[in-house]
Parts: C-alpha cells; structure tokens; sequence
C-alpha cells in the first residue's frame, strides 16, 4: 500500500521549508520512523521521519525545493520489500522532481563512496577539493553521515601525518569541467534557506535601527585565576566544564537589571520592558550562526548555564536544534573571539536593543599602580539602537560587565 509522506508542522508561524538533503533514494529500504529527508527553514533543520516501513517509491519534490506544510513529497510502498528496488527507481525516473541530474562533481565523488554512504552536495565537493577517501573517515552526523566538518579534519590530518591520497575517481567517472582559460573558475550555489533569513534579518536590523557600538577592555586576570582555581572541583561536582561565557553571561544579568533599557525593545510607538533575562548565545551551526536562549540566565548559577551552553552547541553542531530553542531572547552575546577575533561590531538580533561582543584574550601592556605591566585583555563591545538606549546607558551597562569581570566577587553579592 502507498503512504504518502507530508511535510509535517514545523513550528509556530512556519509555514514552508526547503527540501535540504534525502537520506533515502528511489529503491531504498526504509524503516518505522528512520528519516527520510532534512528540511531547512528560516532557523532550523528538521528530519522528516517515515511513519510506515517498506521502501521508498518517488520523491516528489527535490533538493532546494521549496515546499508548504502539508504537502506530498514521497510516496513509500508500506511493507514492500528492498527487491523491489529496481522497479521503484524506474517509476522515481519518470517523475519530474526526480529528473534533475547530478553535476559531474557529485557524480566523481559518488565513485569514492561505498554503498551505504551518502553526502550532502558541500560534503561532496570537500571530498573533491581536499582529495580525501570518504570510506575512511567516521561520520560524527546524523546516523553517522559525513559532514563538511569531518571531511576538513581527515584533510587536516592528512597534511600533518603525510598519509597517502585518497584513490582517485575509476575511469569510468566523468570527469570534472575545465574551468575556461586553464584554472581559473566560478561556482554559483543558491543561498540556503537559513543564510537568506540571516542576510535578511541583518540587513533589516541596519535599516530600522539606530545602532552604534560603544567599546571598553577588559582585564581577564580575575577570572582565569577563579577558572584555573576551580574547573577540576567544578568539573568534578556537576560533570561540565567551567568555561568563560557563564562568567559573561552572569555579568550581563547584572548590568541588564541595572539598566532596563538594555534589556527592553521598541514596539511602535511603545518600550517593552522585561522583568526577566533571557540571553541569547550565538553558536556556528553547519548552516550558518544560530542563537539558542537561556531561559531566566539571571535565576540560573554558573553550571546550569555552562550546561546549558554545551547543549546548544552540541545540537547546533548535530542540526536538532528546535525552533522553541531560539524563540525569544531579551539580549544576545556573540564571542568571535573563538574564531581569533580582536575587535568587532556586532549586529543587533531583532527584535533586541542590544549585543555584546566578546574578543580574544591577548597580552598587553597596561598601567597598574603607575608601573606597565603584562595583563591577558580583552576588548568588549556593546551595539545598541540609540533610539531607545542612550550613551550613557550602554556606557553604564558595559562599565559594569567589565567591574564584574574584573571582579567576579560582585557577582556573587549582587554588585
């Protein structure tokens, strides 16, 4: 019996999503509840799982479609075996969805995989780019499928350990276009469905906002000494790792209860104020930046933030974050200061008023007691919409993250 699969309710006020990747081709064997597909909408990636096992029969909507909720996009045969594959895949072959052929690219690395691996198109085109056999590196995805991640790693150590390169294509793969004029090429992809949201969203925050960013440094010395001191013990006690973002994230509950304004936003003609601190916390997903909430962070000690921290970036990482997950959120924290950055403006998160930035820590010489000495710093940087946050507001606001931080005794008396 066919069984139609429907795009299922992805969230509130969601009402379509992109088609991202099919982990089940015409022909496959398919079981109770395995995914079948990935859809991509404005935040998140969702699996679309099979409520019925048997095999897949047609997709009727393929990779970069945009689909509504509610609408077919395969059709399983309910019970029916995997030999009936062949027949499966002709019936898939006339269907139009099904019709748009793979680039010669796709079709190379095909030839590197075994039978039971698939990749998504980024993943494919690393494995051409860095020249590395898939059959040899674990997947850490979903159902242990190779991500873009895992394929620079195994590049990454093949540079250092001098390991053989991967097998090349077999002579029966087509070969790779040239590109015109001896090498010099271009690569046009369509933008997913979450980097246009982001480009979106970006762009209407510069347009409907009167951002500035004011600036301060910040002697770390305080709280590296209170980490070293106490990571094992903490480490030991609630079996997480004490990390600089919970002291930042209790610094800022500090200074947003201190200065409202930076925790409110503008609704029309009125400010909304929040009598609550929920942080937002930007984490690089596969697909772009998402930015997970710690619900109540100002009623909440340093481990179940840190906790909470390494939830979101282990699901960002594994694409199962939920649109509840970044819902919300009455203030951002960004730290490029993982990536190596020194300085920045980020961008406020709409509907928010405000973001801190966080940096690097590096070594500089400052003045202590009229004598230069080497301290680790680093730069914070506060954007805000002027039109509801004066400068000496966010000056305030930002002055007080730097003293709690420089003097992680406050926040424990609620200075």
């Amino acid at each position: 019996m066919a069984t139609e699969i429907k795009v299922p309710v992805l969230g509130e006020s969601v009402t379509e999503g992109t088609i991202a990747e099919w982990f089940k081709q015409p022909g496959d064997a398919v079981a109770a509840d395995e995914p079948i597909c990935s859809l991509e909408t404005d935040k998140v990636a969702v699996d679309v799982p099979s409520p019925v096992a048997g095999v897949m029969s047609q997709h009727r909507a393929a990779v970069g479609d945009t689909v509504e909720v509610g609408a077919v996009i395969a059709i399983i045969e309910a019970g029916a075996s995997a030999t009936a594959a062949p027949a499966a895949a002709a019936a898939a072959a006339a269907a139009p969805a099904a019709a748009k052929a793979e680039t010669s690219a796709a079709l190379a690395a095909e030839e590197l995989l075994t039978p039971a691996q698939t990749m998504s198109p980024a993943v494919r085109r690393a494995v051409l780019e860095h020249g590395v056999d898939p059959s040899t590196i674990k997947g850490t995805g979903k159902d242990g499928r190779l991500t873009k991640e895992d394929v620079l790693a195994a590049a990454e150590g093949k540079a250092k350990g001098g390991a053989s390169p991967a097998p090349a294509p077999t002579a029966s793969a087509p070969a790779a276009p040239a590109a015109a004029g001896g090498g010099r090429g271009t690569e046009r992809v369509k933008m997913t469905r979450m980097r246009q949201t982001i480009a979106k969203r970006l762009k209407a925050a510069q347009d409907n906002a009167a951002m500035l960013t004011t600036f301060n440094d910040c002697d770390m010395s305080a709280v590296i000494a209170a980490r070293d001191k106490y990571k094992d013990l903490f480490a030991k006690k609630h079996e997480i790792r004490l990390g600089f973002m919970g002291f930042f994230v209790k610094a800022a509950c500090l200074a947003l209860k201190d200065v409202p304004a930076v925790n409110a936003y503008i609704d029309g003609d009125e400010i909304i104020y929040h009598d609550y601190v929920d942080i937002s916390v930007a984490v690089s997903a596969p697909n772009g930046l998402v930015v997970p909430v710690i619900r109540d962070a100002d009623k909440k000690g340093f481990a179940q933030i840190e906790q909470d921290i390494a939830d979101f970036g282990a699901r960002a990482k594994a694409g199962t974050l939920t649109m509840e997950d970044m819902t919300g959120g009455t203030f951002t924290i960004s730290n490029g200061g993982v990536f190596g950055s020194l300085m920045s403006t980020p961008i406020i998160n709409p509907p928010q008023s405000a973001v801190l930035g966080l940096h690097r820590i590096e070594e500089r010489p400052v003045v202590r007691n009229g004598e230069i000495v080497i301290r680790p710093m680093m730069y914070l940087a506060l954007s805000y919409d002027h039109r509801l946050i004066d400068g000496r507001e966010a000056v305030t606001a930002l002055k007080i993250i730097k003293e709690a931080i420089e003097d992680p005794t406050r926040m424990l008396i609620d200075l």
